[in-house]
């Protein structure tokens, strides 16, 4: 077994392959106890260590849906208190039980926000309002958008000044998703391309509402959409992870080279960490249609709760 040797200046990303504060706080925080946990690579299969102690990194990033595991289990401060310095990638997108169906009221997940900040600060949280999309639940044309606005009110008022968005991307896995829960019993859900105009002014109204709010809006992975059209004023690439956004965060030497391991075809702009997550072991229970991971509803054969 390999064990991936980290310097100070590495960054941990926990994880961009399941929701690890929500569902696996537990084990995460067996492995700082630990120093390290083991990491299955999803392509190659080949299982490494990888070293948590605090002097060998730089910075934690985490993704989550719902952080409120994380906070009471008081791991927030048990990570601060050990050295450790954390960023947050917050997905919020507001109340929809049937493209989202195991994740708490919008109202919680605000609560969820504030107490982020209050500990470390609106600079540390980037909102992700991902992905974007259309869709149709038994034949009738929806989107995801009728929040937005609500959600990004409430954030600015706390401070937060970066929104990062996409736009839904298809997978295979997907439609097989889809096909199951209507197999089920479950709604006929069916998601939609809206075209590149539709998109354009999704994303120009979205950049002007948040223009008044002081947050800046970023594109993930959508460089066909830079290509396509001229410029939308505030309207930005992202780096879900950013080595350079970091470093002014927290000092440090983070690394601060581009990640080629992502899609940097599409757009990427992420800097390099290593990632803690797996998909086979980790499915995540929330059970969101759209989602590019493996999800409990794709396990039903399996435990369904680590």
């Amino acid at each position: 077994m390999n064990r991936i040797r980290t310097l100070a200046d590495t960054v941990i990303s926990a994880s961009r392959r399941t929701d690890i504060p929500a569902l696996y706080t537990p084990w995460l925080m067996k492995g700082i106890q630990q120093g390290e946990v083991l990491v299955v690579n999803p392509f190659n299969r080949v299982p490494r260590k990888v070293d948590l102690r605090p002097e060998a990194v730089h910075s934690m990033v985490f993704w989550s849906k719902n952080f409120a595991p994380f906070l009471t289990a008081k791991a927030h401060t048990r990570l601060k208190e050990m050295g450790y310095r954390l960023f947050f990638n917050f997905t919020i997108n507001g109340e929809n039980s049937v493209l989202e169906p195991n994740i708490p009221a919008l109202d919680q997940r605000m609560s969820q926000a504030e107490a982020l900040c209050r500990h470390f600060g609106p600079d540390t949280i980037n909102w992700r309002f991902d992905p974007i999309s259309f869709y149709q639940d038994n034949g009738v044309p929806r989107n995801c958008l009728e929040d937005f606005e609500t959600i990004a009110r409430r954030l600015a008022n706390l401070g937060i000044s970066r929104c990062i968005t996409s736009f839904y991307d298809p997978y295979k896995k997907v439609d097989q998703r889809l096909r199951r829960l209507a197999q089920a019993g479950g709604p006929h859900i069916r998601f939609t391309d809206p075209g590149a105009d539709v998109r354009q002014r999704v994303i120009q109204r979205m950049a002007a509402l948040l223009d008044t709010l002081g947050i800046r809006l970023f594109l993930c992975c959508e460089s066909a959409l830079f290509d396509a059209f001229p410029p939308i004023e505030n309207v930005y690439a992202s780096a879900c992870i950013d080595g350079k956004h970091l470093k002014r965060l927290f000092g440090g030497n983070p690394v601060t080279a581009k990640d080629t391991g992502q899609r940097r075809d599409k757009g990427c702009q992420c800097t390099r960490s290593v990632d803690i997550g797996s998909y086979d072991l980790h499915p995540c229970h929330h059970n969101c249609l759209f989602c590019y991971a493996r999800t409990g509803m794709d396990t039903p054969n399996e435990n369904k709760r680590p």
